[in-house]
């Protein structure tokens, strides 16, 4: 709301899958507008047409007067960060979202303005509340968490990606038009 009096664009790097949309779950929705990349906007519709319920978003690409982030949030991947992308945005404010914030500096690392994190307990939660019959599990501590979860009672296996660090699902999708 700070941002918005001042007219700035808040800018939250989240991943596209699942923490975006968790973001978006916990956003007070009279926040104002509130616009996605396009990776986060393709996976956020995919959630709404499973029938969650999320605030209303626009991708970020379809506008056409840049006035209008003044005073917005952007959700956005963290691939994101570095891109010419954020230009469009005009003066903003950065926050990351991610379990990597809770390492001493990742914040300073990241070079942005606030961080949050999900904790231990926070992802079991949610983990649960999935009811999934099987949890697969990237990123991170992947095997002990598989390890930790199938002691504990859930189905869980590990999903082998072709990235390493903390790049997130989003470089999957052609984001070179996201560039422009």
């Amino acid at each position: 709301m700070r941002n918005r009096e001042r007219g700035k664009a808040s800018v939250i790097f989240a991943y596209s899958l699942g923490k975006a949309q968790r973001v978006l779950n916990g956003i007070d929705r009279s926040i104002g507008p509130i616009f996605t990349h396009g990776s986060v906007e393709r996976l956020t519709q995919a959630y709404r047409d499973a029938g969650v319920d999320l605030p209303p978003t626009t991708y970020a690409g379809s506008v056409t007067n840049k006035k209008e982030f003044a005073g917005s949030l952007i959700v956005a991947p963290p691939s994101a960060q570095t891109s010419t992308w954020l230009r469009r945005f005009g003066e903003q404010s950065t926050g990351f979202t991610s379990g990597w914030m809770m390492v001493r500096g990742a914040r300073r690392q990241r070079a942005v303005d606030r961080g949050d994190h999900a904790d231990w307990p926070e992802l079991q939660t949610a983990i649960r509340a999935t009811q999934a019959d099987t949890v697969y599990v990237t990123h991170g501590f992947s095997n002990e968490v598989v390890r930790w979860l199938n002691e504990t009672g859930v189905n869980a296996l590990p999903l082998k990606t072709r990235f390493v660090g903390d790049g997130d699902m989003s470089d999957m999708i052609d984001e070179e038009s996201e560039q422009r």
